[in-house]
């Protein structure tokens, strides 16, 4: 009995130094927070579903912006209207027919001018000797021009009034376009101004770009307020402000990226109509700008260079380029021009950032221009002494 009693104590004892069996339902995870993470799970499907709108919405996720907190997300896929389908399958289809083949490939000098070309002579010397290999067009807007060199007589196309900064630039370019695709030899498409001069001799121009199978059509992302902010929620659905993009209007480009452009009217309206002067109210935003640099982006932004071979001067920073006078040329001011290797944008935000990129040619890096401007008409027979200097040293 004595030893009985001893061994209950001891396990009394026991008792109080184990610590209490466990209740079974305190194993199981607390319920609020089961409910909470169900909470969150709703509320980010439905934020992916009815992104917030205001900026104010997107700080209770990140300090940066709703961009940031989409990128977390899925693409979403939305149903493409019966234009977009339209638009699509002709693109694509332009896109993956073989081009035309040509015994006599040309190049389509395109220029657009307010009447006469102040050049005409140095574009005579550029295109001396080189008959059958290219062909001339001119826009002359306002006047009838009057020529000094043969290879531009009778040269002009049915033209229209054009205003800067408004969607005719785009019409004109497409008016250009259009009679240069009525003849089949032409496979490469250049925009040019009568304020534009030839860097290089015409073997030069003829092999760079006739031996690569993209366009130089210049395109870049500018987030500052002459960028992106001049982008109008009224271009959606079909233009989204993620693929809006700016680039200077002075392209090259290959026939069938000239053929598509004819055929885009989808994309062509909406900057037509919501891409002008006194957009919103405050906005102004230029088609000629925008409209090709976007939709190249959106449809073909591989078969796009992302510059352009016409150098311009921004320097000076305001809103037209730099004026080069006839104090300004030398063979000093074009041997600069035609040694830069890689094309550099700059932002039109208050930091200004600037983006550098080498100009490649076939995969190799190779000199950006093979035109430039804005020269002034004074300067023509300066330039004219220059031409064979600076072209035979290339």
């Amino acid at each position: 009995m004595k030893l009985s009693k001893e061994w209950r104590i001891g396990m009394k004892d026991m008792q109080q130094i184990l610590p209490p069996p466990r209740n079974r339902g305190q194993l199981k995870k607390p319920t609020w927070i089961i409910v909470l993470l169900l909470l969150v799970c709703v509320f980010l499907v439905l934020s992916y579903i009815h992104p917030p709108q205001t900026s104010g919405s997107c700080y209770i996720f990140s300090a940066s912006s709703c961009e940031t907190f989409s990128s977390w997300l899925p693409p979403s896929f939305r149903v493409l209207s019966d234009d977009e389908i339209a638009s699509s399958v002709v693109i694509n289809n332009i896109l993956n027919t073989p081009p035309i083949d040509s015994k006599n490939p040309k190049i389509a000098f395109m220029f657009l001018s307010v009447g006469s070309l102040p050049f005409e002579k140095l574009w005579g010397k550029f295109f001396q000797g080189h008959e059958g290999r290219f062909s001339i067009y001119i826009h002359a807007s306002r006047d009838k021009p009057v020529h000094t060199s043969p290879y531009f007589v009778n040269r002009e196309i049915r033209s229209d009034k054009v205003e800067w900064g408004t969607v005719s630039m785009v019409d004109a370019e497409k008016r250009l376009l259009a009679n240069a695709l009525k003849d089949p030899d032409n496979q490469h498409f250049v925009l040019l101004s009568d304020s534009c001069v030839p860097l290089r001799d015409f073997d030069y121009v003829y092999d760079y770009l006739m031996n690569t199978n993209i366009s130089f059509i210049d395109s870049f992302t500018d987030p500052g307020p002459h960028g992106s902010g001049r982008y109008s929620q009224h271009m959606l659905p079909e233009v989204e402000k993620k693929f809006f993009r700016k680039g200077a209007q002075w392209f090259t480009m290959k026939r069938q990226h000239a053929v598509v452009v004819l055929a885009d009217n989808l994309y062509y309206t909406k900057f037509r109509d919501y891409c002008k002067p006194g957009m919103d109210g405050s906005i102004n935003c230029y088609a000629d700008e925008h409209y090709l640099p976007t939709f190249f982006h959106m449809h073909d932004p591989n078969g796009i260079a992302n510059w352009s071979v016409t150098h311009v001067d921004w320097s000076e920073r305001k809103w037209h380029p730099k004026s080069y006078e006839k104090k300004d040329v030398s063979e000093q001011l074009l041997k600069n021009i035609t040694s830069i290797t890689e094309s550099v944008h700059v932002t039109s935000e208050e930091r200004r950032e600037t983006m550098i990129m080498p100009c490649m040619w076939n995969g190799m890096n190779r000199p950006c221009y093979l035109f430039a401007r804005k020269f002034l008409p004074e300067t023509q027979d300066s330039m004219i002494e220059l031409f064979s200097n600076y072209t035979t040293k290339q």
